[in-house]
């Protein structure tokens, strides 16, 4: 293992490529300004433009969404785990076909289990460029997005056609769908009757965990976050864990399956035989299965980091014990 072996699965935050017109509201006023970024998969992007910085999958994809202020993601719906922690800004979470079931207010570091099957956006209501990490369920993270019936009416009133490919074609640089696509059909009444109107107080105590909370949690030992034993019970393909300055030794160690490491707060050595580097809050580090490594802050402060290890469960909807 040398340290380009190495390097190849780190994405720098500063490295990251956007791509503008990853779906089907980006014309859209209000939508048109967001950027999307795939890290780890291919993540469920409908433009041939993005860039995908790690093609191949641990069982789960890793992504961000980066948006000015006032910027909003439009009602969408997914048939795997979509989780955010918010690594710039203030963010507002909505939920439901018309976005009026239920809202909060997300702070840096607050992380969402969003639950499968609602239709839900988000918004930078921050006053700066903001940022919110992802980790979406399963190789082909679900197989795409399920958008709401308005989302695609009125993205098709700005030149954006999505085909039943799930495909972009954009007319306003001329493309058409091709002679043997079909537009991509809107839901019916009675489809739309399978995507629940949940209440706020079934949401935010089970899928929401905040960051101040997690850092006294994590003070000795790493604070389970989503897992079937943890904070938010879930099995969704995936474990995630909140580290802070005490809760692990640096020391070498390994894991059975692929952990991916996302730095939130501070700067972390991420050590191996032979070789060591520092992350940074918005890198992304996928560390391979028995890989033997040791991590630690680099530096006195704050220092925080999401730890994303995959299990064997299969990606699909949100579980709970009841």
């Amino acid at each position: 293992m040398t340290r380009a072996d190495i390097e190849k699965r780190i994405v720098r935050y500063g490295e990251l490529k956007p791509c503008k017109t990853a779906f089907i509201d980006a014309h859209t006023p209000g939508s048109d300004q967001k950027e999307n970024f795939t890290i780890i998969g291919g993540g469920v992007s409908e433009s041939p433009d993005q860039h995908v910085h790690i093609r191949d999958t641990p069982g789960f994809n890793i992504g961000a969404a980066g948006q000015p202020p006032k910027c909003r993601n439009s009602l969408h719906s997914h048939t795997t785990a979509e989780v955010f922690f918010v690594l710039k800004g203030r963010w507002r979470f909505f939920w439901g076909l018309h976005g009026t079931a239920g809202e909060f207010i997300a702070e840096e570091g607050d992380i969402f289990n969003i639950p499968t099957g609602i239709f839900r956006g988000f918004e930078n209501v921050g006053t700066d460029y903001g940022m919110i990490m992802a980790i979406l369920g399963g190789d082909d993270a679900g197989g795409g997005v399920t958008w709401a019936p308005h989302v695609i009416e009125e993205a098709s009133a700005h030149g954006l056609v999505l085909g039943e490919n799930g495909v972009l074609y954009d007319t306003k640089k001329g493309q058409e769908l091709p002679h043997n696509v079909s537009p991509m059909p809107l839901l019916s009444a009675e489809q739309l009757k399978e995507f629940p109107e949940v209440p706020v107080e079934n949401v935010v105590p089970r899928y929401v965990a905040r960051y101040w909370d997690l850092m006294a949690l994590a003070g000795k030992k790493p604070a389970k976050v989503i897992g079937t034993d943890a904070l938010l019970k879930d099995k969704p393909g995936f474990e995630v864990d909140f580290l802070t300055r005490g809760s692990i030794a640096d020391e070498m160690h390994s894991h059975d399956k692929h952990v991916v490491l996302m730095p939130m707060r501070g700067h972390w050595t991420l050590r191996f035989e032979g070789y060591e580097t520092v992350l940074n809050p918005g890198d992304t580090a996928l560390i391979n299965p028995q890989e033997a490594h040791a991590l630690a802050p680099s530096m006195t402060g704050e220092a925080s980091l999401y730890r994303v290890t995959a299990t064997d469960d299969p990606a699909g909807a949100t579980w709970t014990e009841n």
